[in-house]
């Protein structure tokens, strides 16, 4: 498959590194790592094993990149303003959409500007960080859940689980993507926001027993709101809080995107994770307390 990737960050890298060393035909969009990944190629180190690609096919300007059968957005939603922008000239001919970006609101986004049936929505569960230039590090998990933004379980989002399962990347189709959406709020919402806060890895925020409480009562929140939206089914939320932890619990020492991205100076982002889930909750009457507060403090963080 001829595919473009929009937003090479840990997430775009990793994924796009994996479906090139499948056989896939792969361009990247880049930024910062343009000169060291055009010159030098792509490095991947993983306990699944390191490699290498000598020849990678960067680009700054999507405008240079020929048609292409599938867009993989890893864009970061704080930087949405351009995302339309970034994708429109790959969405020539019968070029479909699938977005990993983290929570609510980017496929509404995508559907306004090309047809919400050119558009999927993915939701990945990746341990990864970018290195120096040029390098990715993935350090666990990985799995993709993806879906149809209109739903249903569609022929087209088969076969693009199939193409990541080739490619050695676990992926399900689902027939529900607003369910597997709120399911992966429920980590993000806690983790993100709270290793942001703190300085502190999941590792460490577990280890604390009032920290892991609040954990868990976050996501009880999170679960209940998502459960209002009209799911075709509901969260379970005691098996599936100890799932989550259980799975965090294996990610020693991991330090989530919204943690380093504040480490680091740059934006968070606060609108996909938190600003449309609270306001999605209070259409439907709910009032998630916790995730209200978390917002705010990181919201006064950004202002700083």
């Amino acid at each position: 498959m001829n595919i473009a990737i929009v937003g090479a960050g840990a997430l775009g890298l990793y994924y796009g590194a994996i479906l090139q060393r499948a056989g896939n035909e792969v361009h990247f969009v880049l930024r910062r790592d343009y000169q060291a990944i055009t010159q030098k190629g792509l490095t991947v180190t993983s306990p699944n094993g390191d490699f290498h690609l000598a020849k990678v096919q960067g680009y700054r300007d999507p405008a240079e990149i020929d048609a292409v059968d599938l867009v993989l957005i890893g864009l970061k939603t704080f930087a949405n303003r351009r995302l339309v922008e970034l994708t429109t000239p790959l969405m020539q001919g019968n070029a479909c959409v699938l977005t990993l970006q983290n929570g609510l609101g980017n496929e509404e986004l995508l559907a306004e500007a090309f047809g919400a049936e050119r558009v999927l929505g993915g939701i990945a569960f990746l341990c990864s960080n970018r290195g120096e230039p040029g390098t990715v590090h993935h350090m666990g998990q990985g799995r993709i859940r993806l879906g149809e933004f209109g739903g249903g379980l569609s022929q087209r989002a088969t076969d693009l689980a199939a193409l990541f399962n080739q490619a050695g990347v676990p992926c399900e189709a689902v027939a529900d993507l607003r369910r597997a959406r709120w399911e992966k709020l429920v980590w993000n919402i806690p983790f993100n926001g709270l290793c942001a806060l703190t300085g502190k890895n999941v590792t460490e925020l577990l280890a604390h027993g009032p920290s892991r409480a609040q954990i868990v009562a976050i996501m009880g929140e999170v679960i209940a709101a998502g459960n209002a939206q009209g799911l075709s089914r509901p969260i379970v939320a005691e098996s599936f809080i100890e799932k989550m932890i259980r799975a965090t619990e294996t990610m020693d020492g991991y330090r989530p995107s919204m943690m380093i991205d504040r480490l680091e100076g740059r934006p968070l982002e606060l609108e996909a994770i938190y600003g449309v889930p609270l306001a999605r909750a209070a259409e439907h009457g709910m009032e998630m307390v916790r995730v209200g507060m978390l917002h705010a403090l990181l919201e006064l963080g950004e202002s700083d």
